[in-house]
């Protein structure tokens, strides 16, 4: 009896600056990966982004939480470019799919690859992944400007944390320290936030009443911030609010090489919506057409949404041949301290897959 594998539906949206390189980059490599474990893969392109922005007035259409649906996950690339406002396309797209969609938490992996060079002395072994809740905090929207232009005036930024929100991020948590080690670090700031943090503290712990297998500490993101640099090793699983996890995952990115080598993934955990990966870099406008950008993180986000639909031997692969490739430093791209461009680092770990 033969069974037929569903075919893989993925939207692909480049974005700006780099998004376009290190995408075309990455889609060859999940094809490969993909034919090599006998999965369809079918590619659409989305045109959303500052180009459509600046043509139409919007960086997506209205129903774009509704294409979004159709597929089974999104490879996105980075949103960003100088000649319009960050608010309008941070806000107008890849903020803007996360609060429609609900994609309630950021995965952000942190692995130290043999061969990469980094700032940060002795990272050797380096493996722990931020759990970033992905749709409150302060990235919430809510406040306002006022007496704007009077010389006076006061931007008001209100931080939004909800126990519903905190819940499904910390049991995501949970389980993945289940998964992996058993520790999960719980980053926070109760001591000099009233209301918000210890919120956070009091449901974590309740949720790790029901996760007696993982050990639980609670440390304070100044705390944290100086052990990510001093003891990385001694971390595993760390679960961050909305904030603090987008800039521990940046400086935690520095340990692996660098934001080119930062993969994550915006995902409903146990939800029927498909989730979104993208590389954390941004899209580096200042290096943007001259085809060096780092496709790594690109590269491991894509392995992430195989992973996540089920498909452990492709994804794998496509980590194994990344780690491959980056053993040898002429295939390493300006940013890790070499002279390879984006296409040359993709073809070495094209040359290296294995399925």
């Amino acid at each position: 009896m033969t069974t037929t594998v569903a075919p893989v539906r993925l939207a692909v949206i480049p974005g700006d600056g780099v998004g376009p390189e290190v995408v075309a980059a990455t889609v060859p490599v999940l094809q490969r990966a993909a034919e090599g474990t006998g999965l369809d893969l079918r590619v659409t392109e989305l045109d959303w982004g500052g180009e459509r922005f600046l043509r139409e007035g919007a960086a997506m259409p209205a129903d774009a939480a509704d294409t979004v649906r159709a597929h089974d996950a999104v490879l996105f690339g980075a949103v960003g470019r100088p000649d319009v406002p960050d608010d309008e396309l941070v806000w107008g797209l890849i903020i803007g799919l996360r609060q429609q969609l609900d994609l309630a938490v950021n995965v952000r992996p942190v692995h130290a690859f043999p061969g990469v060079p980094t700032r940060v002395v002795d990272t050797d072994g380096v493996d722990l992944v931020i759990v970033r809740e992905n749709t409150e905090g302060e990235y919430v929207g809510a406040g306002g400007l006022a007496h704007a232009g009077t010389g006076h005036d006061i931007g008001i930024e209100v931080a939004v944390h909800s126990r519903r929100v905190i819940e499904r991020a910390a049991r995501h948590a949970f389980e993945l320290a289940g998964r992996r080690s058993g520790r999960l670090s719980l980053v926070t700031k109760s001591n000099a936030m009233r209301h918000g943090y210890p919120l956070w503290d009091r449901v974590v712990r309740e949720v790790a009443e029901q996760h007696p297998d993982v050990e639980l500490e609670v440390v304070l993101v100044d705390a944290m911030a100086a052990r990510l640099v001093q003891s990385p090793r001694s971390l595993d699983v760390l679960l961050a609010g909305n904030l603090f996890g987008d800039i521990l995952s940046d400086l935690a990115a520095v340990l692996a090489g660098g934001m080119g080598m930062a993969p994550s993934a915006n995902v409903l955990p146990g939800g029927d919506v498909p989730g979104i990966y993208e590389p954390v870099h941004g899209s580096a406008p200042d290096i943007a057409g001259r085809g060096v950008a780092n496709p790594v993180a690109c590269l491991l986000s894509g392995a992430l949404l195989l992973e996540d639909l089920g498909h452990t031997v492709a994804a794998t692969g496509i980590r194994q041949a990344v780690s491959a490739a980056l053993l040898d430093p002429t295939h390493h791209t300006p940013d890790l301290g070499g002279s390879a461009t984006t296409t040359d680092l993709a073809a070495a770990v094209l040359d290296r897959m294995e399925i």
